[in-house]
């Protein structure tokens, strides 16, 4: 099994340009690739090696990160016109790094399989910030053949690496759950905040006390500051919650099991992105919460 360490980057966005960079400064052999030139600019300054062809950046890598935004930009890499499956080179490991329904991950597997392709179910959580620092959290699962190829790239990328299973699908069913938890947090800060304001309560003070009380999560600690600035430039957009809660509900429905709250939560997110607000922060649930009740947030001149 090769061992190399010679890794490909498909989809240099927030959080693929972050790894990028950290397997770069691990001193790894990576190359990039994006379909949008400025992406792959952003790597290239960095000293790193970009592709502006798919099948040129995955020739002779035995380790494909994949960090596009959904299951179908996955597919269409597989298995499109274009697709690459059947160009990988035997043995390698195709990592999937976006949140993707437990089922899709499954299948995708098993036809990467008929190419002697490993495939690793490897979503992660921390955002742009923890990617660019190596320091991501992944909850992986596939063959031990799978994770053996691509430590190297995990090990210059994570903080934590969860082995979950030897089967693909695991690691997304866990990733699932921690984005129930994730939505569902962020749309419960927003609506405490606008609740606060309401009440004529100081907002930073809200934000002290809570972060210092039961009532804090980590996603308060992390969005509220986002509210308290007036500042709703994406750091993770409203689209990835109405993305990734609909896949919680939608498995949630094919199971037969009762999701109230995240089906609320889902609701809120999908009310920003009607109001236009699908590509700002996520917190601007927020601002759907002060355009129902007429409050005034901090910088609202700006919302």
């Amino acid at each position: 099994m090769s061992n190399s360490g010679r890794i490909a980057i498909l989809g240099l966005g927030s959080m693929g340009l972050g790894m990028a960079r950290s397997a770069y400064a691990a001193g790894l052999d990576i190359i990039g690739y994006d379909t949008f030139a400025g992406s792959r600019t952003a790597f290239a300054d960095d000293g790193g090696k970009v592709s502006d062809n798919l099948r040129d950046a995955v020739a002779g890598r035995d380790i494909i990160m994949c960090v596009v935004v959904n299951a179908e930009q996955t597919e269409s890499i597989l298995f499109g016109a274009d697709g690459i499956a059947k160009h990988l080179p035997k043995g390698a490991v195709f990592a999937g790094c976006s949140t993707m329904p437990p089922a899709t991950v499954i299948d995708l597997a098993a036809r990467l399989s008929k190419h002697d392709v490993h495939y690793l179910d490897a979503p992660m959580s921390g955002g742009p910030v923890k990617a660019g620092e190596g320091a991501l959290t992944f909850m992986a699962s596939g063959t031990p053949e799978a994770f053996e190829t691509a430590q190297p790239a995990i090990d210059a990328m994570a903080e934590k690496i969860y082995r979950l299973g030897d089967a693909a699908g695991q690691g997304s069913s866990m990733k699932m759950i921690n984005q129930l938890l994730a939505g569902v947090h962020i749309a419960t800060a927003c609506e405490a905040m606008s609740l606060a304001v309401r009440m004529g309560l100081e907002p930073r003070d809200v934000y002290d006390v809570i972060t210092n009380a039961a009532g804090n999560s980590w996603m308060f600690e992390n969005r509220v500051p986002h509210i308290l600035d007036g500042d709703y430039s994406p750091k993770s957009a409203v689209n990835i919650f109405t993305k990734d809660l609909g896949i919680v509900t939608d498995t949630g429905r094919a199971n037969d099991f009762p999701l109230p709250m995240a089906s609320q939560a889902l609701q809120m997110f999908t009310m920003a992105a009607s109001a236009g607000m699908g590509a700002d922060d996520d917190a601007s649930v927020a601002r759907v919460y002060a355009a129902l009740s007429g409050l005034s947030l901090p910088g609202a001149k700006d919302t």
